[in-house]
Formats: C-alpha cells, structure tokens, sequence
C-alpha cells in the first residue's frame, strides 16, 4: 500500500477528530468555530509544523467544493415559510446591497489608502459577500426575529453570484484582460441569478419527483441521492453559464421543504458534510496564509474592515430595505450581523490564480479582516440583540433525530424555553389548549426531567419538548405566543398570537 496515502488518511483523520473537539471548546467559550480551524491550519502549515501548501488553484476549486456542501445545507434546513417574507429582502441585500457596499468601500480605501480605483474595487469586491457558514451557524443560535434572521440568511446563500462575477470582472481588467461597460456586467449578473434561479427549482422539484417515486434499496441512499441532486443544480447552472450557488441554495430549499422518505436523516447527512466542508475549507486557508506576512496587513485590513463595518454596511442595509419596512433596531442589528468568513478568502484566491498584481497583499489583508472583524461580531451579537431588544420572547425550535419515525407520522418535535418575563409562568399545561394532536413531553427544570401531567405548570427556566402534527404546528406556536403575551386568558384579552414584525 501506498504509504503516502496511508499517511495522508491519518493526517485527515486527525485533524477531523481535532477539530470536533474544537468546536465543543468554541462553544464553551463563545468563539467562532471558523478562528479554531483557521488555528489549526495555521499550525500546520509553514509557520507552525512546517507543511508548506501554496497551491492557490486547488484551494479555489476544494473551496468552491466546500461551499456548494455548505450553501445545500444552508437550504435544506431553512424552512419555506420563514424565506417566504424574507425573499425581497434578501434578494435586495444580495444585489443592490453588494453594490452600494463595494462602491462606497472602494472610495473610503482609495481616501484612506491612497490605491488606485481599480484596486481598491477589487479588494471591496472580495469582502462583500457575507459568509454562508457563518451566518447560518451563528444566527440559529440566537433567539431572533424570523423574517430578519431569514433575510440575513437569503443574502448570505445569494450574494455569492454577483460579488464573484464583479471580483472575476475587476481581475480581467487589472490584468489587462477584455472590458464590458458597466450596465453589461449589471446585464450578466441579473442573468446569472434568473438562470440559476430557474436551473435549482426545476432540478429542485424534478428531485422531489424522483425521490418521492423512486424505492431505492438503502434508506442510506436518501441522503446521498438528495446531496447528489443539489451539487446536480449547481454543475448544471454552472455549465449554463449561471449562478451555480444560486442553483444549490434553491434546490436545498424545495428539497429540505419538501415531504420526502427519510427527510430527517437526509438533513442531518448534510449537516454533517457541511460541517467537514467547513472543517476542511478553513484548515486549508490556514494552510494557504504565510504568516510572516500578515504583520503588514494589520493596518490596510483594519481601516477597510472598519470602513466596511461602520460606514458602507449601514449605508447598503439602509439603500436595501427602505422598502420593506424593517424597524430601525432591525437594520441596526442586519448592518452587524453582515459576517464575512471563508467566503471572502476563497474569493481572495482569484486573483492569486488570475495573476493579478499585488494580489498577495488582498489575500494576506483580507484574512486578516475576516479573523479580526469575526472575534468582534462573532462575540457581540448576542449582546447586541439585546440591546436593541429584539430578541423573541418565545421561539420554539426544530429538534433534529436520527430515526424516521416523525417523517412517517408528519409530525414535527420542538424545544422551546420559558424566557424570564413571559406569562407562561405558572400556568397549567391543560390551561395552554393546545391542538388535540401537539402536546409538551418533556420538561427540563434545575437539570431535573420529567414527563408533565394535567397538574404541571410551567415555569421560569424550564426548557420543553413539544411534539405536533405538522397541519398544527402553526396553530401550537400561535397558542403558545398568545399565551406568553398575555397568560392564560390571552383569548379573553384578544391576544391571538399571530406573528409580528418581531417574529
């Protein structure tokens, strides 16, 4: 047996075995999870174990790779009915967002820095996108408005179409390489995203059809055949010329939304295969970054960061959802939770593959950019929500299970947590009146569970598993919203628990 291969096997595997534990101690300590694996990659490569890795080419395509995993995840597990609000929002950030954001990045760092227009256009392309991994990762833990998490997370699955034609765009030029006016790049990204648009839903529902007639031999190749079906969307559009990560968000998103056999365990595969991806995308930039040269770097990436965060954001979220009518707290909070991770530094390896003058320096700044600007909203942002207040009171959340059993009874199992000022406190859980076919199963109270009964009554803290068929569960939530609002005579009240803005 090869003994190269050999070794390489043990190396993957042990970074992976590493990395998992590094994302128990992430949590524990409120870290991103992407510093860590970026750590680990940095201790391997040249400044640390002494592996050296310059292959830009390679790290472009394995980081197209990983994204394609992570944005079919990122769709899968988002649910229709939270997107269907967020689509105008979302799709504005990721278009006129991206372009107010790199115009006005652009002329701060040529202000500031002093670097000629095409340049600085090229570095303000790079960072424009938000990070996929790094949104859906970070803003499912917090307890958030859906409509505003939601259009945080369409952005960031749609915003990777324009920001790499402008940056593929900008490196042709400074390459000397043939010019378009701008309204024919404007032309060709609104063509990438409608054809990718069409490609991941027809591929998307054609799939429905073809797993829901198909009696493949293997539960286990549910998974598979659905993760096949979305890396499909996105080689299709790409062979037509269109938004490849288009495509495979869409396709996810029928595909996660649809009734299919083994849906569970079809979502949870790709959770797994995209936390690899992620694994493996970040470790490998760690690898790619030469250390001793990020020291000239800190400066430029602090300035652009900051002009990027404070200024060209803000003014982008402003420009995007002045027809959507967020609350100001809303577009305060979508300004700083614009997070940037290894999107932005797959996307600094085009123009090291392009050639493109200077184009070291752009990696090594926005790198450094991504680490910086990561450890600062990484940690804050659940301080900032709730500041701004706008933190749900109650946010029941999807509990993912290995076994099929609640896909064969359309039903779906939910946590939920009692928050400090909520009116659930004290009352009955016959008191809730909820569907005849949803109820609590399980409370969690000062690490104590137990089963409930007709005499329990909720409480301060307690955390509960709630199981519905899936016809009611908008009727549960509602019941459980009106409830929290306003106890147990919310009807009386005219509470009805709809969602609102807020929600």
């Amino acid at each position: 047996m090869n003994t190269d291969v050999t070794v390489a096997l043990a190396i993957g595997a042990m970074v992976v075995l590493v990395a998992a534990i590094a994302l128990r101690v992430a949590d524990r300590a409120g870290l991103p999870s992407l510093l860590l694996y970026l750590a680990l990659g940095i201790a391997l490569g040249e400044g640390g174990a002494g592996v050296q890795f310059e292959d830009f080419s390679l790290t472009q395509t394995l980081g197209v790779a990983a994204l394609v995993v992570i944005l079919a995840e990122g769709g899968l597990t988002t649910r229709w009915g939270d997107v269907r609000r967020a689509v105008g929002p979302g799709l504005t950030l990721a278009t006129v967002g991206v372009v107010v954001s790199v115009g006005v990045t652009a002329a701060i760092t040529v202000w500031l820095l002093e670097f000629s227009w095409g340049y600085a256009l090229l570095l303000a392309a790079v960072i424009s996108s938000t990070d996929a991994a790094a949104v859906f990762a970070t803003l499912r833990r917090l307890p958030l408005p859906r409509r505003m998490a939601a259009s945080l997370e369409a952005e960031s699955g749609l915003n990777d179409a324009p920001a790499i034609l402008l940056v593929a765009v900008l490196a042709e030029q400074l390459t000397g390489g043939e010019t378009h006016a701008w309204w024919v790049t404007a032309l060709e990204i609104v063509g990438e995203l409608l054809g990718g648009t069409i490609v991941g839903l027809l591929i998307g529902f054609g799939g429905v059809q073809l797993l829901r007639r198909s009696a493949l031999p293997l539960s286990g190749f549910y998974p598979l055949a659905t993760l096949a079906l979305c890396v499909l969307a996105f080689s299709s559009a790409d062979l037509l010329h269109t938004s490849g990560f288009v495509a495979v968000y869409l396709c996810g998103l029928v595909l996660g939304n649809a009734k299919l056999p083994h849906r569970s365990a079809s979502i949870g595969f790709a959770e797994g295969m995209a936390s690899l991806a992620q694994i493996g995308l970040f470790v490998l930039l760690g690898l790619l970054v030469s250390p001793g040269r990020l020291d000239d770097a800190v400066g430029p990436a602090l300035l652009v960061g900051g002009a990027l965060l404070l200024v060209a954001r803000p003014l982008s979220v402003v420009v995007s959802l002045v027809w959507f009518r967020f609350p100001w707290a809303q577009q305060i909070f979508i300004s700083w939770a614009g997070l940037r991770g290894a999107v932005p530094i797959v996307l600094a390896t085009f123009p090291l593959t392009a050639q493109v003058p200077g184009a070291a320096f752009v990696f090594d700044t926005v790198f450094v950019l991504v680490v910086v600007f990561t450890l600062v909203q990484g940690w804050s942002l659940p301080w900032v929500a709730r500041r701004l207040g706008i933190a749900t009171p109650l946010t029941p959340r999807d509990v993912a299970v290995e076994s099929t059993t609640l896909d064969e009874l359309d039903a779906d199992l939910m946590q939920m947590t009692v928050p400090p000022r909520s009116r659930l406190h004290g009352v009955y859980l016959p008191e809730l009146r909820l569907p005849a076919d949803a109820a609590v199963v399980l409370i969690v109270r000062d690490g104590r569970s137990f089963v409930p009964d007709h005499t329990t009554r909720f409480m301060r803290g307690d955390q509960a598993l709630l199981v519905s068929a899936r016809r009611s569960r908008p009727e549960a939530e509602r019941r459980l919203r009106a409830v929290s609002r306003a106890g147990r005579l919310a009807s009386w009240r005219g509470e009805t628990g709809s969602a609102t803005e807020l929600d």
